[in-house]
């Protein structure tokens, strides 16, 4: 059995009530020998711009004119009132006013609001003019009432349109972090791998005359990092091109356990990595703080490639207490770098990583070790 969704209810309740008034209104009005043709006309129009289906409007037909012309002729056919013996309006007129006014207000562009909905408001307050011009107490009495009624819709729409705006806002907010998350993808992952492409180039060149028998590590190393820089590459083009869960589960991820590869697959001939890993430290600590903490160490060994070339011992600890999960990289290094002067960064990597500690309630530190060296530290409440 097929079901019919509330607000499909809910707009043929509206449509049928808007053809029961509207029929009302023809027959009141021709209901002498000759036709009413502007009430006719104003129903026509009303109808057209209310009814007419959203996919096959045409571009002209724009929510201004569809709200301006039918208040116009409304108007107009007030303004000639006395020159006809029975000028009358009818709840048709009415609803198809009011249901105008909701869309100027809702719909039309910031510079149409007001004087579409100046239009639409006018044309209900002038109806009772139609019919008790020369008797003010019914025609106050019925100007009152469309007051209301033309405050009630108008706040309404006014209410609708807001939310509307502050939706608009909020995906426009996602989808700036969301393209922010991704650009630290990039360079938190792809620099990583690259670096180290451009670091172990270099240290393959110095053996190239030397020590060629110890090449094959070190081109299996370069072989290594451009593999995973161009897995990280299609993972996150997989995000910019699909969407939904699909997406979510092709985004780069780090864990504790990739830090342990991490640190591996750092180690140069020159330079020697190790990683202390508490026994209290758990593999069960929640995803949003072992990424963060992947995204540390991933940040710091980068770092060291770039600026401290000359250290010859990088050390990562990972501590917990208990409370708080503490990550640390350290270095011997002194600042020496070889690296070309493009390759050296523009300086944001910390601060994303500031970004995403501080996010999870964290704390990052950088600063240099005693005596020599630098140390980047970041405790996660856990």
């Amino acid at each position: 059995m097929k079901s019919v969704s509330p607000g499909g209810c809910a707009r043929g309740a509206g449509l049928g009530a808007l053809f029961a008034a509207a029929a009302i209104d023809s027959y009141y009005a021709n209901a002498s020998e000759t036709i009413n043709w502007p009430v006719v006309a104003v129903l026509l129009l009303g109808g057209a711009a209310l009814l007419w289906p959203a996919d096959r409007r045409p571009a002209w037909l724009t929510p201004q004119l569809r709200t301006g012309v039918p208040a116009l002729a409304s108007l107009l056919y007030t303004a000639t009132s006395p020159l006809r013996p029975e000028s009358l309006f009818g709840p048709g007129e009415l609803i198809v006013l009011l249901s105008l006014l909701f869309v100027a207000v809702r719909h039309c562009p910031p510079q149409w609001v007001v004087l579409s909905g100046v239009l639409d408001g006018a044309a209900v307050l002038a109806l009772p003019v139609r019919t008790y011009r020369n008797d003010m107490g019914p025609m106050t009495g019925f100007m009152l009432i469309g007051l209301v009624l033309v405050g009630l819709t108008a706040g309404f729409a006014a209410y609708l349109r807001s939310l509307d705006y502050r939706r608009t806002v909020a995906v426009s907010d996602t989808r700036r972090s969301e393209r922010l998350a991704i650009a630290a993808d990039l360079h938190d992952f792809v620099a990583h791998h690259v670096t180290g492409i451009l670091v172990q180039t270099q240290v393959a060149r110095m053996m190239a005359d030397t020590e060629q028998g110890d090449l094959d590590p070190v081109l299996a190393g370069i072989e290594r990092a451009a593999t995973e820089a161009l897995a990280s590459m299609r993972r996150t083009v997989g995000v910019l091109r699909d969407s939904g869960e699909d997406a979510a589960d092709r985004r780069p991820v780090g864990d504790l356990v990739g830090i342990a590869e991490l640190v591996d697959s750092f180690a140069t001939p020159v330079q020697r990595a190790v990683l202390h890993r508490d026994p209290a430290v758990s593999d069960d600590l929640p995803h949003e703080v072992q990424a963060a903490a992947f995204r540390v160490v991933q940040e710091a060994l980068t770092n060291v490639r770039r600026h401290a070339g000359d250290a010859t011992q990088v050390t990562v600890r990972l501590r917990h207490d208990g409370r708080r999960l503490d990550v640390s990289v350290a270095d011997d290094g002194r600042g020496g770098s070889q690296l070309p002067a493009a390759a050296h960064g523009g300086g944001f990597g910390l601060v994303g990583l500031k970004e995403r500690v501080t996010a999870l309630g964290g704390e990052l530190n950088a600063g240099p070790c005693d005596g020599h060296g630098w140390e980047v530290r970041a405790v996660f409440p856990a």
